[in-house]
């Protein structure tokens, strides 16, 4: 069983008790105008996405302690599943709360059905990648997003893609592309115009770039987009995804930014980059890998202020807590006794 919390600027917090079954128990508070996603999938944390406000990280992160704390106190870890049907957190919360979800669980009629009931938003897991959508220059396997993509528009729900450019789903033939490097940003340009083209008023928003920068140097990872485009290659990608579709919110997605100082300053330079240069950039997707005692909070904070201090949107791209990391804990009421 995993106690999982999520917590979203503007003051809202988010209790998930998890068993095998993946049932879900949510403990809302508050109430701002605010977007909620998940990204690795229906058994795993929110993702939350809203226009911060400074003064209310304080806020955030006390009612994140709150709601940890009642959640150990007041539930009982052997009591049995809740009944179903699960909650209608799309009725019940004030802002769009949404799931990771890959084409075939569609082909699940329970899947589909607490998807449909509870959620509001869907974040495609890895079929809005560059692998498996791109398969050759000009050519696309377009049938499992556009399902994903259906199957929101079908249910009221909005779409996050994810995401447009990522080391590790570059395609085989990009990454071995010969040719001049102006050959090859012309693919990468030409792949991000029709991608987005063709989703234009149907994603709502995109992680343009992730994971760009390296652990422990907060150096650009030396990826093919760096060797062939240069050092500047974020900015380039984000002035194309501007380009071809004005509309939607483009965010730079990382991790390790509160536990690893030197990366954080490096996602920092990469968002003053974007925010200097033409195409600007939306946002900033943070993930969340946590044990309910670590990383301190400070940390977590810290990062927080720095986007909102850039009137940036903070997106908590992926939150998790780990309840009991060591094993050594028999009930949750013991992780404040």
């Amino acid at each position: 069983m995993h106690l999982m919390r999520t917590v979203a600027p503007g003051g809202i917090g988010v209790v998930r008790l998890q068993r095998q079954s993946d049932s879900i128990l949510s403990v809302p508070a508050g109430n701002n105008d605010i977007a909620v996603f998940s990204f690795p999938g229906l058994t795993v944390p929110l993702r939350a996405q809203c226009r911060a406000m400074h003064y209310t990280l304080h806020r955030i992160l006390i009612l994140c302690l709150a709601a940890f704390a009642w959640a150990c106190n007041g539930m009982d870890p052997t009591a049995e599943e809740p009944a179903s049907p699960y909650a209608a957190l799309r009725e019940e919360a004030a802002f769009p709360v949404g799931v990771a979800l890959q084409a075939r669980h569609l082909n699940s009629a329970d899947h589909t059905r607490v998807v449909g009931h509870v959620f509001s938003s869907i974040t495609a897991e890895y079929e809005m990648n560059m692998v498996p959508l791109s398969t050759g220059p000009g050519a696309y396997a377009w049938e499992a997003a556009d399902r994903l993509v259906d199957f929101a528009a079908s249910h009221q729900m909005q779409v996050h893609g994810h995401a447009l450019a990522w080391h590790q789903t570059t395609p085989a033939w990009l990454e071995n592309l010969g040719g001049t490097d102006e050959e090859f940003e012309a693919e990468v340009r030409d792949y991000i115009m029709e991608v987005m083209g063709r989703y234009k008023g149907s994603v709502r928003s995109w992680d343009v770039v992730n994971e760009a920068v390296e652990d422990g140097t907060g150096a650009l990872r030396n990826s093919v987009f760096r060797r062939r485009m240069g050092d500047d290659f974020v900015v380039r990608l984000f002035e194309y995804a501007r380009q071809a579709d004005p509309g939607a919110l483009l965010f730079y997605n990382d991790y390790g930014s509160i536990w690893d100082e030197n990366k954080r300053s490096g996602i920092l330079a990469v968002v003053d980059q974007l925010m200097q240069s033409a195409s600007g950039i939306d946002g900033v997707g943070l993930q969340r890998h946590v044990s309910y005692n670590w990383p301190p909070i400070a940390n977590i904070q810290a990062m927080m202020d720095e986007i909102v201090r850039r009137g940036l949107l903070v997106h908590v791209s992926e939150f998790d807590v780990r309840v009991n990391p060591d094993g050594d804990l028999s009930s949750l009421r013991e992780l404040h006794t």
